[in-house]
């Protein structure tokens, strides 16, 4: 199934939770002329009839709506070329495998899926069918990363010996992993998954190299029991109508929010889901504080470390080569506002114009014999992640020229997944893990 010469792509949406709406946004406002939505596939219509409001109201038409086991009979009745994959992700690979048998093309949100068997069926998928899976890791479309890998392949630093990278989820970003489904691994496959296949795609992409051998540790250290440990656990199960949440600063307000309102709390009676759940209550199978040791093609080596629980969120890359040493630094949130705790990452709080939290980015060139120089990069914002959602968007949907090669494939997307997937499995034996006895790849 393709679209007819000239004529626009035709896109469909399945999952139309909070994640759809950027991919949703760009499509009517950004890319008209290239590109047209024209249905939604959910298993909550009330999720699907709040994507059509706000349709609405950025002046499109509503679209079809069609629930999950409808999702085969939609790509046929709606002609539809290209599949938009923004759905749980444990369920990603449902909608990608049958979108690639039906002749459609596939862009899904990161990770492409949540285990070694789902990803097996996907590339072979795609090998069967020669149809395309793109992986929407927009972090390549930061002005900053994209500065990054130039300076790494002209040789600043010479060859590259090993990587360190740190990432840090402040307590309003990265307690909602807590919350919401992601909180149990089947779902998720955990923050070296979900989250942190973002950064392993980053480290990958940069180093223009494959993950070999993963060692790793991790645990729960201060969401679900650990709480009680730490003085922060309250009685309630969700925040919503609970008294003992009130001043919780860890609790979700969805009420005071008109896109979580009306995505979840007003969805409820859908299917039950609840977004706004205790980030101390029992359950949690995931892990907030990991640290990875990985071994690659060429020889490097990377340290990484992810804290879900700090007092600021950002992020440190410090890479050392034969010729010098390349450092980026990124501030997003300097602090945890106590007005915008019981909010997401980014969002408007009460009408304010701007957040109090502040940020900055630097990259840093330190050659030997040579003073350090910053290096000066245009196109950054604090918005938008650094700007790359739009930058993402012009090649997905408005054909722009990608010199980067940042538009990420099905194998790109098993190889930032292998890494997570290698983490999580030394987490749980202690030892060290080639990658390829997860999954070989050629």
């Amino acid at each position: 199934m393709s679209s007819r010469s000239g004529a626009r792509a035709r896109h469909a949406v399945v999952g139309t939770g909070a994640r759809a709406e950027m991919f949703v946004r760009s499509l009517v406002t950004d890319h008209p002329d290239t590109a047209e939505l024209v249905a939604f596939a959910d298993v909550n219509q009330a999720r699907m009839d709040a994507h059509n409001r706000w349709l609405v109201e950025l002046g499109h038409r509503a679209v079809p709506t069609y629930r999950a086991d409808e999702f085969a009979a939609m790509l046929g009745k709606e002609h539809v070329d290209t599949v938009l994959v923004t759905s749980v992700d444990a369920t990603h690979d449902e909608y990608i495998v049958a979108a690639l048998r039906a002749g459609c093309d596939v862009v899904s949100e990161k990770p492409m899926t949540v285990d070694a068997p789902r990803c097996r069926r996907i590339l072979d998928a795609v090998a069967e069918t020669g149809r395309s899976v793109t992986v929407a890791f927009n972090y390549r479309y930061n002005p900053l990363h994209e500065q990054l890998r130039r300076l790494l392949a002209d040789g600043a630093v010479g060859e590259i010996g090993s990587v360190h990278f740190e990432w840090l989820l402040d307590v309003r970003h990265g307690a909602d992993y807590f919350r919401r489904w992601h909180r149990d691994k089947a779902n998720s496959g955990g923050l070296m998954v979900h989250k942190a296949s973002h950064h392993f795609d980053l480290v990958n992409w940069w180093l223009d190299a494959t993950p070999v051998e993963v060692y790793a540790a991790g645990r729960l250290f201060f969401y679900g029991d650990a709480g009680s440990r730490h003085g922060y656990a309250r009685d309630y199960d969700r925040a919503h109508g609970a008294p003992a949440a009130d001043d919780d600063p860890f609790a979700l307000r969805m009420a005071e929010h008109p896109r979580l309102r009306e995505l979840y709390l007003d969805a409820e009676a859908a299917d039950g889901y609840h977004r706004d759940r205790n980030v101390f209550a029992p359950g949690v199978t995931i892990e907030d504080d990991m640290a990875v040791l990985a071994r690659y093609s060429t020889g490097a080596t990377m340290t990484y470390h992810l804290t879900a629980y700090a007092p600021w969120e950002g992020y440190r890359v410090m890479v050392n080569g034969s010729r010098g040493r390349l450092e980026l630094e990124v501030v997003e949130s300097d602090f945890v506002s106590p007005r915008a705790a019981g909010a997401l990452k980014g969002a408007t709080l009460h009408g304010d114009e701007a957040a109090a939290e502040g940020g900055s980015a630097t990259l840093t060139l330190r050659p030997f014999w040579s003073p350090p120089r910053q290096v000066e990069v245009e196109g950054y914002t604090r918005h938008g992640h650094g700007g790359a959602d739009a930058r993402m968007t012009k090649v997905l949907f408005g054909g722009a020229a990608d010199p980067l090669h940042r538009a990420a494939g099905a194998r790109d997307g098993a190889l930032a997944l292998l890494t997570g997937l290698a983490a999580n499995r030394s987490f749980e034996t202690g030892q060290a893990v080639r990658v390829a006895d997860l999954l070989p790849l050629p």
